[in-house]
C-alpha cells in the first residue's frame, strides 16, 4: 500500500536524523519523533483519505524541519552524513549520472582491491539532431555500505596501482578522467609495494597526465584521497569533508595516542581543522561546491544526480576550453547566457598535442598558486625583487650555456670521439693530442676526495674547524657514560663509551653497525658542508592559517627551541667540487612535519635546481607527516611539491632522497616517495603511518621492526641502505653515476 511505503520512508528519515545528530538534544528531532509516534498510534482508527492527509502533513513537516536542521549542522555532523549507510556511493553515481558504463579491472570481491571501482562510461551530448556519446574513465572508491569486502573505501596499494594503470589507459585513448573520492584514508598496513610508495607513484604520474582530470570529493581523508584527487578541476559535495586527518585521528593525537579521545574533543578538532566544503572553498583548495539536498544526498535524490551530471560536464568543458580554446560563437553564448545548460553546448573532449602541453602548464600553475596565504614571508620588498632578478638571470645563463652553447659543444665532442675511436682502431689514437688521457675525473673534484670518509676528530663540542674543514660533534660525546647497544642481547655487542660512540664512531655501534640517532647538524656540517653553503628562503616561516586554537604558542616555542622558522632548511652547497641544492626536513621542529611554509620552500628549492641545472638532494632527518594544525593547507603540499618534482625530473635533473630516524605519512607518500633514487640510513624507520596511528585507526598491532629500512628495501620502497659513515662518499658516487641528462658537471 502506498501509505505504508510512505510511512516507512518517514521512519527511515527520522532514524537518519537521529544518526546524524547523535545524542545531542534537538528540538526539531524531538518534534518529528512525537508527531510520527502520534500518527502511528492513531493510524488504525483513520480512514484512507485521513491517512493520506496526515501523511501529506507529516511529509511537509519533515521537509520544513530538515531545512531548519540543515542550518544547525556542525562539521562533525557532516562527517557523520558522509559515513552514513544511506549516503550515495559511486555505484549510485554511475547508475544515475552516466548514460552507460562497464566495470573494468575486476569486479566486486574478485577485484584486486574491491574498494577501488573503475569503469569505462559514456555521457550523451547533443549536437543539433545528432547524439554524441563521449567516453570517459571513471575511477573512485566504492564504500559499498553493507559490503564488508570493500573495506569501507580504504584502499590498499594494489587498488591505487590499478587506478593508476587505467588513468594511463585513458591518457593513451585521449579521454577525460572523472575521479570520485569516497575514502576515510588509505589502508595504513604496508602491503607490497607499500601504501606510501604507491600513493607517491600515483601523484607523480597524475602530475603529468595529458588528459582532463575532474575530481569530485565527498569524503577526502588525508593522503589516501590525494591518490586520485590531483585534478584540473576539483569539485566538492556540500556535505562532504576534505581533511588532513579524520577528526578522531586528530583528537587522538591531541589527547596522546595512549589515551582515548572524548566526543567533545573530536567535535572541537572537526571545527578547528576547517574540513567542510565551505571552508575548503574559502581556502582556495577546491574550485566549486555542488549543492546537495537538505541533510545530504541519498540514492533516491534524483534531482541531485541531474545537478551532479551538469557539474561534471561543465567542469570537463572548462578544462578543455582552458587548454585548447573554444570557437567564438560557443564562447559568446557561454559568456552572455550564464544559465545555459552545459549539455546544450557541444565540446569534444579529446585534446590536440599542443592543447595537452597547455593543459599541463595550467595544472602546474593551478597547484602552484594554492596555499600562498598559509605561511609567513618575512622577506623585504628589496629581497623579493633581488630574488626575482636573480631568477631571471639564472634562466638566461642556463639557456645560453646549457641549451645553446652546450648543444654545439656536444656535437663537436661527439664527432671528435668518433674520429678518435676510428684512429684508435688503427693503433694511432688522439688521446695525447686532445689532452684526455686522464679523463674520467670530474671538473674541480680532487682525486683523493673520492676515497675520503666522514670522520670526527674535533676535540670540542659543537661546530669547530679541523684542518681545512668545519665539522660538528654531537653534544652527547661530552657525556662521561657508557651506552648499551639495543642489539647487545642478540649480537653480543659490548657497551660503548659515549665520547667514542658519538665522536669517532659517528653514532654507529662498532660491533653490529646499529645506528644511534644523531642531530641534524651532524649531517649539515659533516656531509653537506653547511659552513660554506648558501642558505636561501630562511625568511619563510610556518604560520597558523586556520587560526588553530593554541597552535601559535606551540609554533613560537618550536621556533625558540630550534632557532628555525620552519622544519625545512634549503641551501646550495658544493660536494667534492660539485654544486648541489639540498633540502633538509628537521625532526626537532614539530616532528619534521610539513605545512605550507615547508612546501613553498621545497618548491622554490626544486625550481632553483631546475633553473640552474643542479642536482637536488632531499634529506629527511625525520618527519611525522603533514602538520595537522594546518588542515588541508598542509595536505595540499603533497600534490604541490610532487608536481614541482615531476617537472624537475622531466627536465633532466637528478633527485635523490635519503631517509633517517622516522619518516612517515604524507611526505613519504608524495614528494619523497616519488623519487627514482631513494636510500635510507641504516636503523631508520619508513612507512605510511606510525605504529601508534595504525593502532588508533585500524585497531591492529604491527609487529616489532615492521617499519625498519630493510623491510622497506624488500618492498621496493627504497633502493639501498647506507652506513652513516659512508654517506658523503655514497652521495658523491651518486653524483657520478645516477640521475638525468642535465648533469653538466660530468
Amino acid at each position: 500500500m502506498d501509505i505504508d511505503k510512505r510511512t516507512r520512508q518517514l521512519s527511515a528519515r527520522l532514524a537518519y536524523i537521529r544518526d546524524i545528530f547523535g545524542p545531542r538534544e534537538n528540538a526539531s528531532s524531538a518534534l518529528l519523533t512525537h508527531r510520527l509516534e502520534e500518527f502511528l498510534n492513531r493510524a488504525p482508527e483513520l480512514g484512507v483519505l485521513d491517512l493520506r492527509r496526515e501523511v501529506d502533513r507529516l511529509e511537509e513537516l519533515f521537509a520544513l524541519l530538515e531545512g531548519k536542521l540543515e542550518d544547525e549542522l556542525t562539521p562533525m555532523d557532516r562527517v557523520r552524513i558522509v559515513r552514513h549507510p544511506q549516503r550515495i556511493t559511486l555505484k549510485d553515481i554511475l547508475e544515475n549520472v552516466y548514460d552507460n558504463y562497464a566495470e573494468i579491472g575486476g569486479q566486486d570481491e574478485w577485484s584486486v582491491d574491491p574498494g577501488m571501482l573503475i569503469a569505462r562510461a559514456t555521457i550523451a551530448r547533443r549536437m543539433g539532431r545528432k547524439t554524441v556519446h563521449q567516453p570517459v574513465m571513471v575511477i573512485g572508491q566504492e564504500k559499498g555500505h553493507g559490503q564488508e569486502f570493500r573495506n569501507g573505501g580504504s584502499i590498499k596499494p594494489f587498488g591505487n596501482a590499478n587506478a593508476l594503470y587505467y588513468m594511463r589507459v585513458a591518457e593513451t585513448e585521449n579521454i577525460p578522467i572523472h575521479t570520485y573520492v569516497f575514502t576515510p584514508g588509505a589502508y595504513p598496513i604496508e602491503d607490497y609495494p607499500g601504501a606510501a610508495q604507491q600513493i607517491a607513484r600515483n601523484l607523480f604520474q597524475m602530475a603529468g597526465l595529458k588528459v582532463p582530470v575532474v575530481s569530485v570529493i565527498s569524503e577526502g581523508g588525508s593522503g589516501g584521497a590525494e591518490a586520485i584527487a590531483l585534478a584540473d578541476k576539483r569539485l566538492m559535495l556540500s556535505h562532504g569533508y576534505y581533511s588532513v586527518i579524520s577528526p578522531e585521528g586528530a583528537a587522538a593525537i591531541e589527547a596522546g595516542l595512549k589515551k582515548k579521545a572524548d566526543r567533545r574533543l573530536i567535535e572541537r578538532c572537526a571545527e578547528r581543522l576547517k574540513i567542510t566544503a565551505k571552508d575548503n572553498l574559502a581556502l582556495g583548495l577546491v574550485d566549486r561546491v555542488i549543492q546537495e539536498p537538505a541533510l545530504g544526498a541519498r540514492p533516491d535524490n534524483y534531482e541531485f544526480f541531474r545537478t551532479l551530471r551538469r557539474e561534471v560536464i561543465r567542469a570537463t568543458d572548462e578544462v578543455v576550453h582552458a587548454a585548447q580554446g573554444l570557437g567564438p560563437l560557443r564562447a559568446l553564448v557561454l559568456r552572455h547566457r550564464g544559465g545555459v545548460d552545459p549539455q546544450d553546448i557541444f565540446v569534444r573532449w579529446s585534446l590536440s598535442s599542443s592543447a595537452r602541453e597547455a593543459l599541463l602548464i595550467r595544472r602546474r600553475e593551478k597547484f602552484r598558486a594554492m596555499s600562498a596565504h598559509a605561511f609567513v614571508d618575512n622577506r623585504s620588498l628589496g629581497t623579493r625583487l633581488a630574488v626575482g632578478l636573480a631568477r631571471g638571470l639564472w634562466q638566461v645563463h642556463s639557456l645560453l650555456r646549457h641549451d645553446i652553447f652546450a648543444r654545439y659543444k656536444r656535437r663537436l665532442s661527439g664527432r671528435i670521439e668518433q674520429w678518435e675511436a676510428e684512429l684508435r682502431a688503427l693503433g694511432l689514437g688522439m688521446g695525447s693530442l686532445l689532452g684526455r688521457e686522464n679523463g674520467g675525473a670530474c671538473h674541480g673534484v680532487p682525486p683523493e676526495a673520492l676515497s675520503r670518509l666522514t670522520t670526527l676528530s674535533c676535540p670540542e663540542e659543537g661546530v669547530c674547524r679541523v684542518e681545512d674543514r668545519w665539522v660538528y660533534v654531537s653534544p652527547k660525546s661530552r657525556e662521561d657514560r657508557t651506552v648499551t647497544c639495543p642489539n647487545a642481547a642478540t649480537h653480543g655487542c659490548q657497551d660503548l663509551w659515549a665520547p667514542d660512540l658519538y665522536g669517532e664512531f659517528a653514532g654507529v655501534c662498532a660491533h653490529c653497525g646499529h645506528h644511534f640517532p644523531m642531530e641534524y647538524q651532524w649531517y649539515l656540517y659533516n656531509v653537506f658542508d653547511f659552513a660554506h653553503a648558501y642558505e636561501f628562503n630562511a625568511e619563510l616561516e610556518a604560520g597558523n592559517p586556520l587560526g588553530y586554537e593554541g597552535f601559535d604558542l606551540k609554533l613560537a616555542e618550536a621556533k625558540r627551541a630550534t632557532g628555525l622558522g620552519s622544519s625545512c632548511i634549503t641551501f646550495e652547497t658544493r660536494m667534492e667540487g660539485v654544486a648541489v641544492v639540498v633540502a633538509v626536513l628537521v625532526a626537532p621542529f614539530r616532528g619534521g612535519t610539513v605545512g605550507a611554509a615547508e612546501g613553498e620552500k621545497l618548491i622554490r628549492a626544486i625550481e632553483r635546481a631546475r633553473i640552474k641545472r643542479l642536482p637536488f638532494f632531499m634529506y629527511s632527518h625525520g618527519t611525522a607527516g603533514i602538520r595537522i594544525q594546518e588542515g588541508t593547507c598542509g595536505v595540499i603540499q603533497m600534490p604541490r611539491v610532487t608536481m614541482a618534482v615531476r617537472r624537475y625530473i622531466d627536465s633532466g635533473g637528478l633527485y635523490l632522497v635519503i631517509y633517517d630516524t622516522n619518516s612517515y605519512a604524507g611526505p613519504v607518500a608524495s614528494f619523497l616517495g616519488c623519487s627514482p633514487y631513494q636510500f635510507a640510513v641504516r636503523s631508520s624507520n619508513i612507512g605510511f603511518a606510525g605504529p601508534g596511528v595504525i593502532r588508533q585507526t585500524t585497531g591492529l598491532e604491527v609487529p616489532p621492526g615492521y617499519h625498519r629500512a630493510f623491510l622497506a628495501l624488500s618492498r621496493g620502497h627504497i633502493q639501498g641502505i647506507w652506513d652513516r659513515r659512508d654517506l658523503k662518499k655514497n652521495l658523491h658516487q651518486a653524483l657520478l653515476t645516477m640521475g638525468g641528462r642535465n648533469l653538466y658537471y660530468r
